[in-house]
């Protein structure tokens, strides 16, 4: 009995919204019950005093208001804070078991006053028990139970003692307040129903609101977020971009503007996999994400390439600094499932309004710098300068000078020689091309390669060169290798394949001493017309040699659809081979594939007597580098071939052994 008792008098605490609601109600409804309770009192007392003992007209309401006032002080600190669920519980459950308490109080209290004076006062006590019952059911409506509970405690007592005075007049007001009682407590229920169907609409409300909202923001972060690193991607950047120009215009003061690529990531890409790529790129955005508080704000672009925007206003010193701290915390070693890698990050920046005027011009030579930093040295910060602008105008005038040049006249091509790994003695050539304009002096292939293909000369340009290359080629003792580069244009183009197997067929060099030199970034550009070319060429004996491996798009899913006699190591692989020991893993995962394959290993790029001892050991095939020889003139190469055809000529293989 107790433990129902107990039960149907705790508070519902699992309804959070529902406490929340009668905790904000009773805040303001309670101090007015007590309220009007004291003024009830204090009324009642007065009409009995002198006529009733003073322990029932002072002492005992005055008890009663005390505590009354004690509650309603309570509830009105209530007010200044916002209690949390479990404060919000203990309160409403206090007014259960407070509320029956002082209910109780006032009823023994106004009953005993009953016995004295005359008719009219105890009227007053039958008007004070009735005008309690009912302004209790109005105050505590929203907590049903203490509602019942409270006007049980009054009215039942109150209906008993009037019956049982047996005055008519008091027996029908005790009957008649037991009657308008029925339909108060009958509105009490559904008035509760309604409110708690409310606050559970209102909860549905909130919860659809909720949802809704996590869906815009998930709709909004698939849209702006990158959702491999968490970066801002290239749409949001853009955004921000144009958002920040406009501010840094507008209070005349500077933005940078930087684009991070990380030198080397394909490699590890390739050889370990795109999960411990994908890693990486993780880890360096949380590199690069460290650096908000200095004002950075980065953004991944795509791949492994990254923006930046430096809002702070810093002098170029300052901004230096910095860029050389970003490229210094993304050298750092990767860790990476037991796995140790190892990149580095080239940046190009730019300043507003120092360094362009709009956001294309800022993005487009912030983009010159970070080719510039690569092209002169991965792993550095550039900040674009005049004599970068002056590069760029140069490089307007290389494309003017390019389209009126006599190539057949202007153009010359160098030799740089290639080795046996094992003999260490030069097996062939890799003709280089180069290019003396009467006005703008030497331009190096970098240059002039680009500015041809912009300029639709490509075709011509390789033509030029290959007659060039195999009348040297003719010079040389048989069995001499020639190896020739042909552009990402070259090779898909029917023509230019056709006038090259004319060339040689006319030339009368051996097509199984010429290899033709492609990148992998020129054979993904249209791969299955390159292939189909390529084939072209290896179904006329001529050897194709994928050049700079490891550095294009998408080595390992290609290269075995692809018709190779070679592939040729990228120099970058080899750079800290002498103490990188995942340089020397690649190079011997590459060196494991060209056998699997048959084809024949080149590594290019050898500097020094380490590396070639280190590469020897690791099985390379074929080398070539500044180690060897730079490169060189038709007839230094003639020397070159006579000395060690010489009996008596001694090679490096002694040297290196």
């Amino acid at each position: 009995m107790f433990r129902r008792l107990r039960a149907f008098l705790a508070v519902d605490a699992e309804n959070r919204e529902l406490i929340r609601a009668q905790q904000a109600a009773f805040t303001r409804q309670i101090p007015l019950l007590y309220v009007m309770l004291m003024v009830n009192a204090v009324a009642l007392a007065a009409t009995h005093f002198k006529i009733a003992p003073l322990y029932l007209t002072v002492y005992a309401p005055l008890a009663l208001c005390l505590g009354c006032c004690i509650r309603i002080h309570g509830w009105w600190l209530t007010r200044q804070t916002e209690a949390d669920h479990s404060q919000a519980v203990r309160q409403l459950q206090s007014i259960v078991y407070v509320g029956i308490a002082i209910g109780t109080g006032f009823t023994v209290w106004s009953l005993s006053l009953f016995p004295y004076g005359d008719a009219y006062t105890q009227s007053h006590v039958a008007f004070f028990m009735a005008i309690t019952v009912i302004g209790c059911i109005f105050c505590l409506m929203h907590l049903r139970t203490v509602a019942l509970m409270i006007t049980a405690v009054v009215l039942v007592p109150f209906t008993l003692f009037f019956l049982s005075t047996g005055n008519p007049v008091f027996m029908a007001i005790a009957i008649n307040m037991a009657i308008v009682t029925i339909p108060l407590v009958y509105i009490l229920l559904k008035h509760y129903d309604v409110f708690t169907k409310l606050i559970e609409s209102q909860k549905a409300i909130l919860a659809k609101q909720e949802q809704l909202q996590a869906l815009s923001d998930d709709n909004r972060r698939l849209a702006n977020i990158d959702s491999l690193t968490e970066l801002p991607n290239r749409r949001q950047f853009r955004t921000e971009f144009v958002r920040r120009l406009q501010h840094a215009s507008e209070r005349q003061g500077t933005l940078a503007v930087g684009i991070v690529d990380l030198d080397g990531f394909k490699p590890v890409n390739d050889a370990f996999g795109h999960a411990v790529g994908d890693k990486l790129l993780m880890e360096a955005a949380r590199r690069l994400r460290a650096f908000a508080e200095q004002g950075v704000f980065a953004a991944r672009l795509g791949g492994d390439e990254f923006g930046l925007l430096i809002e702070n206003d810093q002098s170029d010193l300052d901004l230096k600094s910095l860029a050389d701290r970003i490229c210094a915390s993304l050298r750092e070693p990767y860790c990476i499932k037991g796995i140790t890698a190892k990149v580095s990050a080239s940046l190009g920046l730019v300043s507003f309004p120092e360094g362009g005027q709009n956001a294309v011009q800022l993005f487009e030579r912030a983009d010159f710098a970070l080719y510039h930093a690569k092209q002169y040295g991965c792993g550095q910060a550039i900040l674009f300068s005049e004599e970068h602008a002056h590069q760029i105008t140069r490089r307007s005038r290389v494309d003017q000078e390019l389209k009126n040049a006599d190539l057949e006249k202007e153009l010359s091509v160098l030799f740089q020689p290639f080795v046996d790994s094992q003999t260490l003695t030069t097996i062939g050539f890799e003709a280089l091309a180069r290019w003396d304009n009467p006005s703008l002096g030497r331009i190096t292939p970098d240059i002039f390669i680009p500015a041809a293909e912009r300029a639709g000369l490509m075709s011509q340009m390789t033509l030029a060169l290959f007659t060039k290359a195999l009348d040297a080629a003719r010079q040389w003792p048989d069995g001499t290798r020639l190896s020739f580069n042909l552009s990402a244009k070259d090779i898909v183009s029917s023509a230019t394949i056709d006038a090259i197997l004319t060339m040689l067929a006319k030339s009368g060099f051996n097509a199984s001493d010429l290899d033709f030199e492609v990148t992998e970034t020129s054979v993904m550009a249209n791969f299955e017309l390159a292939s189909s070319n390529l084939t072209r060429l290896m179904d006329h004996g001529i050897g194709i040699a994928l050049d700079d491996f490891g550095t294009g798009q998408s080595s390992l899913s290609h290269v075995h659809r692809l018709p190779l006699r070679k592939i040729k190591i990228d120099r970058s692989f080899i750079t800290y081979i002498d103490t990188n020991v995942l340089s020397r893993n690649i190079i011997r995962t590459i060196v494991d594939l060209c056998r699997n394959i048959d084809c024949v290993c080149v590594i290019e790029g050898m500097e020094t007597q380490e590396q070639v001892t280190i590469l020897r050991l690791l099985g390379c095939g074929v080398m070539q580098g500044y180690y060897f020889g730079r490169p060189m003139p038709l007839e230094e190469t003639l020397v070159r071939l006579q000395n060690e055809a010489r009996p008596d000529s001694g090679n490096l293989a002694a040297a290196v052994a």
